[in-house]
C-alpha cells in the first residue's frame, strides 16, 4: 500500500503536533512561511540568559501539552511555577489576587474583601447579587457578570484576567467560549456566587495547574520538530504557500515555484492565511475565517543585575485592569516564577511586561525604547523600581491572539462542516477550540484524525485516502 502524503501548512505548535501525529501513518511535509518553527512559542536570549519571548507556561489540568512534552523526551524537564502568588495593580496599590475566583469572577467574599481590589460600594454590590433572567444561548461574560455582581468586578478582576488570555474585552468575549463552566448557571438563573464557590472549592486531581519547561516553553516546539525529523517528516521553513487547490487525485500545494501533490492537507495557520488559501475550493469557510478578528500585543523583557535592584520583587507578578489607564497590562517576575531561570542565572533578575490588546494595538507601532520606557515608568509606579536593566528585548506579536466573541464557537462549527465537505482537508490552531497550548495540540490531533479517517459522506476522489 502506498503511504499517503500529508502536507501540513503552518509550523506553530499546532502544525508541528499535526506533523508529529501524522508521521505514524503518512509521509509528511510541513511548510512554514517564516524563518523559524514554533509560532508563538519562542525561546531567545536576553542579557545572556535564555528566556521565553512568547508563551511561557501551559495549562497542566488539560493533559495534551504535558503528554506531548513527555512523548518528545521532555518529561524530566517539566517544572511547575515556583510561585503562583500574583497581584492586581489597581486603585493605586498592588493588591493580592483574591482566591476562590474563576477567571476573576469571585466566589469567596471574605477573600475578595481582604484583597482590597474593590471599593466598599463595589464590594457591597457583590454581596447583594442581583437575580437576572436565564440566559438564552450565549452572552458576553462582562455583561453577564456586571448584571449579577456589578461593573466593578468586571473592570477590576474579570478584565485583567481575560486580558491575559485573549488580550480582548470582557464585554465582547463569549461566556460559552471563555468560561464554559459558568454557562449552566447563566442558563438556569441560579446564584453565580454559589456556583463559583462550588467550582473553586471542588476537589481536583493532584498536580500543578500550570507547567513550565526547563529552558522555557520555547523548548517544546524544538523538541517536537526534532521528533518529527527523526520520524522522517520533511520540515521546511521560509516556504510560504502561494496556492492550494483541489485536484481529482487530492491537493496541489504550490510553494516557491514548486508544486507538491498531497493526499490530504492540514491547515495550521491563522484565520486570515487560511481564508486566502481556501477562497477557491471552500469559499464559505473562507468567508467565515475572514470574520475572525485578532489582537496584537508586545512583550518587553528586561534583564537586571540582582545586585542593582533597589526594591524587593516578590511573587509571580501582577495584572493591570484597563480601567486604571496604565500603559502595561501585566508584568511577570520571571526569575521568581521559574526555578530553572533562577538557578541558571542567579545574578540576573528577568521580568517582562505586556502592552496592547484588541483594537488597542497602537503600542506595537512605538519604538522599542519607548515601550521599554513606558514599562519602566509603570514598574516604578507599581513597585518603586528605579534600577535600570542592562539588557532589553521587545517582541511584537501582531495578530497574535484570535478573539472569541459571542457566536465564535458556532462559526467554528460552520467552518469545520464546510471544510469537511471538500474532503482530505482539516483546520487546526488557536482560532478554533481555544488559544492555550493544550487546546491547540488537541485541535491538531483532531485534524489529523479527520484527514486520515474521512467522515462518511466526505468528498473523496480516486487517489485520496479512503479511495
Amino acid at each position: 500500500m502506498v503511504e499517503p502524503h500529508v502536507v501540513v501548512i503552518g509550523g506553530g505548535i499546532a502544525g508541528l503536533t499535526a506533523a508529529f501525529a501524522a508521521c505514524a501513518d503518512a509521509r509528511v511535509t510541513l511548510l512554514e512561511a517564516s524563518a523559524r518553527l514554533g509560532g508563538k512559542l519562542r525561546a531567545g536570549e536576553v542579557g545572556g540568559v535564555r528566556v521565553d519571548l512568547g508563551a511561557e507556561s501551559m495549562l497542566a489540568r488539560r493533559p495534551e501539552a504535558v503528554e506531548l512534552a513527555r512523548q518528545v523526551g521532555l518529561a524530566g524537564a517539566l517544572e511547575p511555577p515556583s510561585t503562583a502568588k500574583a497581584a492586581i495593580w489597581t486603585r493605586g496599590a498592588l493588591r493580592p489576587l483574591p482566591g476562590g475566583q474563576v477567571m476573576g469572577v469571585p466566589g469567596d467574599l471574605d477573600a475578595l474583601a481582604a484583597s482590597g481590589v474593590l471599593s466598599d460600594p463595589g464590594l457591597e454590590r457583590v454581596r447583594h447579587e442581583q437575580a437576572t433572567a436565564p440566559v438564552d444561548g450565549d452572552v458576553p461574560i462582562g455583561a453577564y457578570v456586571a448584571a449579577r455582581l456589578g461593573r466593578e468586578v468586571v473592570d477590576r478582576l474579570v478584565e485583567p484576567l481575560l486580558g491575559g488570555v485573549y488580550a480582548g474585552h470582557a464585554d465582547e468575549i463569549s461566556l460559552r467560549a471563555a468560561v464554559p463552566a459558568l454557562l449552566p448557571v447563566a442558563r438556569s438563573g441560579g446564584s453565580l456566587l454559589d456556583t463559583v464557590h462550588e467550582l473553586a472549592t471542588r476537589p481536583t486531581s493532584a498536580g500543578p495547574v500550570f507547567q513550565g519547561i526547563e529552558g522555557g516553553i520555547g523548548t517544546l516546539p524544538e523538541a517536537v520538530a526534532a521528533a518529527c525529523r527523526e520520524a522522517g517528516a520533511d520540515l521546511r521553513t521560509d516556504s510560504p504557500v502561494d496556492e492550494l487547490r483541489r485536484t481529482p487525485g487530492g491537493w496541489r500545494v504550490v510553494t516557491g515555484g514548486e508544486s507538491l501533490h498531497a493526499d490530504a492537507v492540514v491547515l495550521a495557520v491563522p484565520a486570515p492565511q487560511a481564508a486566502r488559501l481556501l477562497r477557491t475550493d471552500a469559499p464559505g469557510a473562507a468567508a467565515e475565517l475572514d470574520a475572525v478578528e485578532y489582537a496584537g500585543m508586545a512583550l518587553v523583557t528586561l534583564a537586571f543585575r540582582r545586585a542593582e535592584l533597589d526594591v524587593p520583587l516578590t511573587g509571580s507578578g501582577f495584572l493591570v485592569p484597563p480601567a486604571d489607564g496604565r500603559a502595561i497590562k501585566a508584568s511577570t517576575f520571571s526569575s521568581n516564577k521559574w526555578g530553572w531561570l533562577d538557578r541558571g542565572a542567579p545574578d540576573t533578575f528577568v521580568l517582562r511586561t505586556s502592552l496592547g490588546r484588541h483594537r488597542e494595538e497602537h503600542a506595537l507601532d512605538l519604538p522599542d525604547e519607548e515601550l521599554v520606557a513606558r514599562s519602566l515608568a509603570d514598574l516604578g509606579a507599581a513597585v518603586g523600581l528605579r534600577a535600570r536593566p542592562y539588557d532589553t528585548a521587545v517582541t511584537r506579536w501582531r495578530g497574535g491572539l484570535p478573539q472569541y466573541p459571542v457566536g465564535h464557537l458556532e462559526r467554528v462549527e460552520r467552518i469545520r462542516a464546510q471544510v469537511a465537505r471538500v474532503g482530505g482537508l482539516a483546520v487546526c490552531g488557536a482560532a478554533y477550540d481555544g488559544v492555550g497550548i493544550p487546546a491547540c495540540i488537541a485541535s491538531a490531533r483532531r485534524a489529523v484524525d479527520e484527514v486520515l479517517t474521512p467522515a462518511p459522506g466526505a468528498h473523496v476522489t480516486e487517489g485520496t485516502m479512503g479511495a
